[in-house]
């Protein structure tokens, strides 16, 4: 047999979030610094994201990493996250399951009952403590980069939906947050598709109306993703959340397009960002858990330990902790005579 490329990864789930990590067979990624290496593989090598995350290899609510040499000296690994539209510079679930991935397979010595590890993602670097029994990594706990609050309050102008109220925040990825009682919907799985239909259309009047670009990298701009909130519908959590990721470009004239993907987790950059305005309204103390739970019910513990400022803006240091499971492991195969090799997107699940 012979092969354009071979690709060996570990799928992986944090809470329910899918979280593909590939552990060999990549190339020499150049870059000084990680978020380098996430833009030279936009620009050059982004047929391995279309690769990884399309069909026949993917399936919408896919996302993928790329375990990479560490740019910084105290750093233990790097990675790159990709998802269906964009490489986030940050993501929860996914440093859930590279943690998991690292020490089960052995990449990084796992110590029991706790090691502790320094991830470096494009956003910077990440402290983890993760939590061992027997092989077994049974909880992970990172600490974030700062989160902070934008706008508080602000007032879309959405079409097809009317006015609706929103916040803006930076939790990792830059949020539109709104209640979705304003929407008339319940934050449950058989509500999956007016969930990511109402939040597609707030992002793109979000990037519309409310433009934002992060104040200490200049290339991070704009919301990316959406959140609604509810109340809980379990005891011990504090809210419910439905985040939904984007998965193709909005058209406001074509209705096929109003969709995405809605996270299976609680959303740890979602949950930062929630907690961040929370804390800018006085809801949130210091230390104090914050319990998320998803639509499936599966939940992050999130806390804010520390109150700093980025830019101008008053932001605050969150941790969450979550678990990750491994579900597979395989190598994924390009054969040169294969008519797909981006992979291909179908219109009967896929956006547009």
């Amino acid at each position: 047999m012979q092969f354009r490329s071979m690709i060996t990864a570990v799928d992986a789930h944090a809470c329910g979030e899918p979280g593909r990590v590939i552990t060999g067979g990549m190339p020499h990624v150049p870059g000084s610094t990680m978020f380098e290496k996430m833009q030279w593989l936009q620009a050059n090598h982004d047929g391995l994201r279309l690769l990884m995350l399309r069909e026949p290899r993917g399936y919408p609510a896919l996302c993928c990493n790329i375990i990479l040499p560490p740019t910084h000296p105290d750093a233990d690994a790097g990675f790159v996250i990709m998802e269906q539209t964009e490489y986030p510079p940050m993501s929860g679930s996914n440093t859930i399951c590279v943690t998991t991935v690292l020490l089960e397979t052995g990449i990084v010595p796992m110590i029991e009952p706790v090691t502790e590890l320094t991830l470096e993602a494009p956003a910077g670097l990440i402290e983890v403590r993760a939590e061992c029994h027997q092989g077994k990594v049974t909880n992970v706990t990172f600490r974030n980069v700062p989160a902070f609050a934008v706008h508080l309050d602000a007032v879309l102008d959405v079409p097809h939906l009317g006015r609706a109220t929103v916040d803006i925040a930076w939790g990792g990825m830059f949020f539109v947050i709104a209640d979705a009682e304003q929407f008339g919907i319940d934050l449950v799985p058989e509500q999956g598709a007016d969930i990511v239909r109402v939040s597609a259309m707030l992002r793109q009047a979000a990037i519309e109306q409310l433009p934002v670009v992060h104040p200490l990298n200049p290339d991070i701009r704009n919301v990316s993703i959406s959140q609604l909130s509810g109340p809980t519908r379990t005891e011990g959590a504090h809210r419910r959340n439905g985040v939904t990721v984007a998965s193709g470009a909005l058209d406001w004239d074509r209705p096929s397009t109003w969709t995405g993907v809605l996270d299976r987790s609680p959303c740890g950059t979602g949950t930062c960002a929630r907690m961040a305005t929370m804390h800018a309204r006085g809801q949130l103390a210091l230390h104090d858990d914050f319990v998320h739970e998803s639509v499936l019910g599966t939940r992050f513990t999130g806390r804010l330990v520390e109150e700093t400022t980025v830019g101008e803006f008053p932001a605050v240091v969150p941790t969450i902790s979550g678990q990750g499971w491994i579900t597979g492991i395989a190598q994924f195969v390009l054969d040169p005579t294969d008519p797909f090799p981006e992979g291909f997107t179908i219109g009967d699940i896929w956006a547009g």
